[in-house]
């Protein structure tokens, strides 16, 4: 039997062997190369951190104290050790295992974690909270360094560091985000990695002080001017500076200085920083080629790393093309991304214009301020970013963007529901965030030939603000380029519907069409503003509405289409068809399109609601 197959505890992984470990680390490597090309998700990143993680699940217990991730992605090996090992055949499969961090799964789970640089803010507010009510626990931060390119890392850290609460920082240095980090703050982390050194001479003076008569006081008395020393050398950490005590570079894959560093750090009575050196993708040789192909991948072949079937043209690999194109129209274009160029399908984009591609990290906020400030002096910029991660970036898109009418295109990637990734990732608030800002205008491509179409069009025809909004993955059945909003004719009801999802709307008004029912289908190009004409047209000749979207209903277009009707006094039955207000969990997009009812047959069964039939 394989050690792996006897870890179903904590009490488990205690009892082994100090020599038993490495192999109990290479098993779980096996485990999830093996588990992770059946299921697709993340897999570099947690190659990374197995003894890591072993050494903390062996140091902490988990159930009691509290280990934050940031970002989740890497917690596969903390979910293995935690009993979900079982499980893992159903990872990011509907009802299945999530593929972060789920406190309703397991009480080893601390917090949702899907975006990054929120730990050490979460992780104080646990810690205050600990104070608070008088418990006893540990609060642990492990944060993957591409999560220090956004800014909450630093609000966190800067009030952590002043806050005096015993709180354990873990940077999981590999040089990485998703692709190699940029800015200063990569920088600071490679002048870091230069300094075990001083560290090493530091352990060995403490060593023979505790050995000597009256050592102990020597060694307090010279602290400070050994402090000035290092200064001097060394200069002091960012980290130091904000009032964390530093610990490292430590090798993040050697299991016992692991175990001597976390049991160090968890003595500590203030705020510390550890730093770990990993390698991403670390023990399968493709991942540690290409750790960005395999941050996030679907299924593959594990003997040769090749992906299975799939070679299907998406949308962002549509947006890419079009962006090669339109940048020989256009010398003034530029695109700015978030640690996304290859996830958004600008990696060719960034090798043929690489002065006109900016990968400003984890950072969405700076990236559209960035954007205001290239377009206020005539640059031509795209922004693209996933839905889920444009939302941390509304302040910016009202107050740098819209509020002064600048011509900032965003690219909405992900739109609507992504599938596997689960609530932390669909793109399904969009609608009723981005609809809100004044002066922004929303298109919306059903298609990629739409995407190419309205894409050019918001670049070379139009003025201020301006987000296209597109899915993850193909084409369904509607490919044609159409600039009509009726795309089936009909008299006993009309269905409207927008972006991917007129697939559906489609396909249930051939359902309706056996039942002998007569439906009008609308397709809108713009969800803002709307042009109510074909659809007032339709509604006052069929008397009945209904309305499919892929987005939650709280703001959806829905509801403005049905206020202007009654404004207009047209009477009409009327239904909504969308995913409600709560969050979607997740599965494939087939399966929570059946599960939210916006499938075909759940939009023809509503339709038949309405009329009564």
């Amino acid at each position: 039997m394989r050690l792996l197959e006897t870890i179903n505890s904590r009490e488990d992984l205690l009892a082994l062997k100090d020599e038993q470990l490495p192999q109990l680390c290479d098993e779980i490597r096996h485990f999830l190369i093996d588990h992770v090309a059946k299921t697709g998700g993340h897999l570099a990143s947690n190659l990374g951190v197995v003894e890591l993680t072993v050494a903390l699940e062996r140091v902490f217990d988990t159930s009691k104290d509290r280990l934050l991730f940031d970002v989740g992605h890497q917690s596969y090996v903390h979910k293995i050790l935690t009993g979900r090992r079982e499980a893992f055949d159903t990872l990011r499969q509907f009802e299945g295992l999530a593929g972060f961090p789920k406190p309703s799964e397991s009480d080893t789970d601390a917090f949702v974690a899907g975006h990054a640089s929120s730990a050490v803010s979460t992780a104080l507010g646990m810690a205050r909270a600990r104070t608070l009510c008088k418990d006893d626990y540990h609060v642990i931060a492990l944060m993957g360094d591409g999560a220090m390119t956004g800014g909450l890392a630093y609000e966190g850290l800067n009030d952590a560091g002043e806050s005096n609460e015993p709180l354990i920082v873990i940077m999981n240095d590999n040089g990485m985000s998703i692709t190699p980090n940029v800015g200063g703050i990569s920088k600071h982390m490679s002048v870091l990695r230069t300094r075990p050194g001083w560290f090493r001479i530091k352990r060995a003076f403490r060593a023979t002080c505790d050995v000597l008569p009256g050592g102990r006081a020597v060694y307090r008395w010279s602290h400070k001017l050994k402090e000035r020393w290092k200064q001097m050398l060394l200069g002091s950490t960012l980290f130091e500076e904000m009032g964390f005590d530093y610990y490292g570079p430590v090798n993040g894959h050697d299991l016992k200085r692991l175990d001597y560093m976390l049991r160090l750090v968890k003595k500590s009575k203030k705020p510390v920083l550890l730093h770990v050196i990993t390698t991403k993708g670390k023990g399968y040789i493709p991942a540690e080629e290409s750790p960005d192909v395999y941050h996030g991948i679907g299924a593959f072949d594990p003997d040769n790393g090749m992906p299975l079937g799939g070679g299907k043209v998406g949308f962002s690999e549509t947006f890419g093309e079009t962006m090669c194109e339109l940048a020989e129209e256009v010398p003034n274009l530029c695109t700015v991304t978030a640690a996304m160029v290859h996830g958004t399908g600008l990696a060719k984009f960034a090798e043929k214009y690489s002065d006109r591609c900016f990968d400003v990290g984890i950072a969405e906020g700076h990236a559209v301020s960035m954007a205001g400030g290239l377009a206020k002096q005539g640059a031509v910029p795209v922004v693209a970013i996933y839905s889920t991660f444009l939302q941390r970036a509304y302040d910016m898109i009202l107050q740098d963007v819209s509020m002064q009418n600048l011509h900032v295109v965003f690219a909405v990637d992900r739109a609507g529901l992504v599938g596997n990734d689960g609530e932390t990732h669909q793109g399904v608030f969009d609608i009723d965030f981005l609809r809100s800002v004044p002066k922004l205008q929303i298109l919306c491509p059903s298609n990629q030939a739409e995407l190419r179409q309205m894409l050019r069009k918001a670049v070379l025809h139009m003025d201020g603000p301006v987000a296209v909004r597109y899915p993850r993955g193909g084409d369904g059945a509607f490919t044609q380029t159409t600039e009509k909003t009726i795309l089936r004719k009909g008299k006993d009801i009309t269905l409207v519907g927008y972006g991917t999802l007129i697939n559906e709307v489609l396909a249930a008004a051939s359902l309706l069409e056996k039942e002998c029912v007569s439906a009008e289908v609308l397709k809108l190009g713009s969800v803002k503003p709307l042009d109510m004409k074909e659809i007032t047209s339709s509604v006052e000749r069929t008397k009945h509405l209904l309305v499919a979207e892929e987005c939650v209903d709280h703001g959806c277009v829905g509801h403005e289409i049905a206020a202007v009707l009654t404004q207009q006094k047209i009477a009409a039955k009327t239904c909504f068809c969308n995913l409600g207000n709560d969050f979607v969990p997740h599965g494939s997009v087939k399966e929570l399109y059946r599960l939210t009812e916006i499938d075909a047959e759940a939009i023809a069964k509503a339709a038949r609601e309405v009329l009564g039939k």
